[in-house]
This record gives structure tokens, C-alpha cells and sequence, in this order.
């Protein structure tokens, strides 16, 4: 933009000092000026432009990787929270499977104690019977050998 300045500047003067200037060259030369100097303002913001684009595009590439490390980050940790919640389900489990045999095996036990316990009980009553039925027997037969007075 200065050098448009500084022709208008040397052209002004010419016209001023030569009377056989023609006045259609400060208007070709202007223009042919402006020309030059809007092509290199509109390639430089070109430039500028293309620059700032690849520095968004970087930014965007160091912002897709920024996300690809955290995203793998939280599906690592996932992973782990996932890894450890089933050892912890497992370990439960076996322990409840663990309770469930020592109650079963328990339940067994104790129905053998309860069978051994009613065997014993229906062997006492049998004999505490049969003692009871021997002993009802001796009595009968010795009244029966007793006379009776009358």
C-alpha cells in the first residue's frame, strides 16, 4: 500500500511539473498498481489462511489423540474395575457354594444322629416292653401257683 502511496506521491508531482503529462497514465499506472499490491494482499491472506488451517488441523490430530488416551485410558480401567468385580463374584460365590456344602453336609449328620437317636429310643421302649411283659408274666405265674384261701 505504500508503494500505490508513493506512485500516486511521483505521478502527482509529474503532472504538476510537466504540462505534456497525460493525466490516463496516473489512472493505468494507479491501477496497474493497485493490481499488484490487492494480488499480494489476497496471496498473503491465502497464506495466512492455508497456515491456519493446517494449525487447526494439528490441533485437531493432537485433540483426537488427547481422546484416543483417555478413551483407551477409561476402557483399560473398565477393564480392571470389570476383572476385578468378577474375581470379587467368584470369590463370593464360592464361599456361599462353601456354606451351602457345610449345611448340606450338617443336614446329613444330623438326620444319621436322628435315625441312630429313634433306633436307640424304639430299641429302649422295645426292651423296657419285653422287660415289662417278663416281669408281668413272673407275677401271673407265681399268683398262679399261690392258693387261693376261699
Amino acid at each position: 500500500m505504500e508503494a500505490l502511496f508513493a506512485e500516486f506521491a511521483i505521478l502527482s508531482e509529474q503532472a504538476l511539473c510537466d504540462k505534456n503529462f497525460d493525466p490516463y497514465t496516473i489512472e493505468d499506472d494507479l491501477m496497474k498498481l493497485f493490481e499488484v499490491e490487492a494480488y499480494k494482499a489476497w496471496a498473503a491472506m491465502e497464506l495466512e489462511q492455508e497456515k491456519e488451517v493446517e494449525e487447526a488441523e494439528n490441533y485437531m490430530k493432537e485433540a483426537e489423540e488427547h481422546l484416543n488416551t483417555a478413551m483407551e485410558d477409561a476402557m483399560e480401567e473398565f477393564r480392571r474395575f470389570e476383572e476385578e468385580m468378577n474375581e470379587m463374584a467368584k470369590s463370593e460365590y464360592d464361599s456361599l457354594v462353601g456354606v451351602a456344602e457345610r449345611a448340606r453336609n450338617m443336614g446329613k449328620t444330623m438326620e444319621k444322629m436322628a435315625t441312630i437317636a429313634a433306633k436307640k429310643y424304639i430299641e429302649s421302649a422295645v426292651n423296657s416292653a419285653g422287660a415289662s411283659m417278663k416281669s408281668a408274666i413272673r407275677a401271673i405265674s407265681s399268683q398262679s401257683k399261690k392258693v387261693h384261701p376261699s
